[in-house]
């Protein structure tokens, strides 16, 4: 459903996207992590037909991601950062201007439909601009897959959304991928990137993993060891600085410790293994995404004429 291959986007002369290749299949949800200003946001766009690549090609439901534009765009649903549908209209009323907006038949029906699928047909005579974050959250999704989109693009979608309504959020996520719709969404949560089917990390414009999880940590090749006992939570810094620690952090009373070498991890905690128990633990997604982003190549400078 995606498949594109060597995507670059420069702006003013700096690399925001620098040969990005990515593929995702029918029905799969693919978590699209990196830190701010890494490139998400501008792949999201050049993926949808917003954007046109500098360099790069590719093909988008199977259409050329750069002849074929406009056939892209009405068959993708792309939700923004920010909340971008009409405070001072109702619920309703908003979703009712973007099936005209897409010319959509029998559009009381579909716009009845939305409502009811999402949960917001109690709702519907609200002013969006009165909701809460999550149930703006509900508006926004319902906009985008109004018009039966194949491909969904989701650009941190629950950010500054309490726990339950992202959990209710990906629950509705998982529903429409059950139904053969291909899930592109960038996220900052680790939580969030459990629960795709596959996930791609990307630093400074570059892409530096992908995979399904088990694939990217074990890629890694990251070792972990987790601490227990009294004060093991404040060595982090102290173990940190030995050789053979990549890592070290606290974990609410516990200590994880991370390398590339577990023979150099045991000893470099043995100084304190009197009082602290040391055991072999897995690393966590957090643990390589950092390890990968301390180990990136910053190449956002700007290149000078």
């Amino acid at each position: 459903m995606i498949d594109v291959r060597g995507l670059t986007k420069r702006f003013g002369g700096r690399t925001v996207v620098d040969h990005v290749d990515l593929s995702v299949a029918r029905g799969r949800i693919c978590g699209f992590l990196g830190p701010n200003g890494s490139g998400k946001t501008t792949t999201l766009r050049m993926i949808c037909g917003l954007l046109i690549p500098d360099e790069g090609e590719g093909t988008v439901l199977g259409l050329d991601l750069r002849t074929r534009r406009a056939a892209i765009k009405a068959r993708v649903g792309y939700m923004t950062q920010k909340f971008g549908l009409f405070s001072d209209l109702t619920i309703a009323e908003n979703l009712e201007f973007f099936a005209r907006v897409h010319g959509l038949e029998r559009r009381k029906e579909r716009v009845a439909e939305a409502l009811e699928q999402l949960g917001l047909a109690t709702r519907s005579d609200q002013l969006a601009g009165k909701l809460s974050g999550g149930w703006k959250q509900r508006l926004a999704l319902a906009a985008c897959v109004l018009h039966d989109p194949e491909i969904l693009l989701l650009d941190e979608p629950t950010a500054g959304v309490d726990p339950q309504a992202r959990r209710e959020f990906w629950e509705q996520i998982h529903d429409l991928a059950a139904g053969g719709m291909t899930v592109l969404v960038s996220t900052h949560y680790m939580d969030e990137a459990e629960r795709c089917h596959e996930i791609a990390y990307i630093a400074y414009g570059r892409m530096l993993a992908r995979g399904s999880i088990a694939e990217v940590v074990a890629a890694s090749g990251l070792k972990a060891l987790l601490g227990e006992g009294p004060g093991a939570d404040r060595l982090a810094k102290e173990i940190e600085a030995r050789p053979g620690v990549a890592m070290a952090a606290p974990f609410g009373t516990a200590l994880h410790v991370c390398g590339p070498d577990l023979a150099a991890l045991n000893a470099a905690v043995a100084p304190w293994a009197d009082r602290i128990r040391f055991r072999e633990a897995s690393p966590s997604l957090e643990d390589v995404f950092i390890n990968l982003m301390r180990g990136a190549e910053d190449n956002s400078v700007v290149v000078q004429a």
